[in-house]
């Protein structure tokens, strides 16, 4: 009997979960979260900038915990910028982010203190900062390797208006 019921259980929770015959996914476009350009974040080295990019802030505990989580794609020139209160050990993790990228763990004094890079996809593993962090900058995996970006270096960035 009990075999039964749950068979019964188990066809209805499928019957409900198909999509009507012939019915299309759903398009790209509405499944995935666009980016979003709050500003720009420019990386240094002494005196001289590296590289400008576009970036999406997450200030918010809302924001800072969803990430890039459920991302297809990031701008080559483009991150997330994550600001916290105060500078402490940071860590971060993949879980629901099939991008892989670079992580770079900023001091408060906007310095490289560390950088986690080509960070692997979907998974559980904390990715912890080797120093107090105040901003920690995710950007498209390879991206720290070709800027030639270095603990020490730093960065400034600013709001779009």
């Amino acid at each position: 009997m009990r075999f039964l019921v749950l068979s019964l259980f188990t066809l209805c929770l499928l019957a409900a979960c198909q999509t009507e015959p012939g019915a299309e996914p759903p398009e790209e476009s509405e499944t995935m979260i666009s980016f979003r350009k709050d500003g720009t974040l420019t990386f240094t080295s002494g005196d001289q900038e590296v590289v400008t990019i576009d970036i999406e802030i997450a200030e918010t505990d809302s924001a800072r915990t969803r990430g890039l989580m459920q991302r297809t794609s990031l701008p080559e020139k483009g991150g997330m910028l994550f600001v916290f209160d105060r500078e402490e050990p940071q860590g971060f993790w993949m879980a629901n982010t099939p991008l892989s990228i670079d992580l770079i763990f900023v001091s408060a004094d906007s310095h490289i203190v560390s950088i986690a890079k080509y960070a692997k996809p979907l998974s559980q593993e904390t990715i912890l900062s080797r120093a107090p962090a105040r901003y920690v900058v995710e950007v498209p995996a390879g991206f720290a390797d070709t800027y030639g970006l270095l603990e020490g270096d730093g960065l400034r960035w600013q709001r779009t208006e």
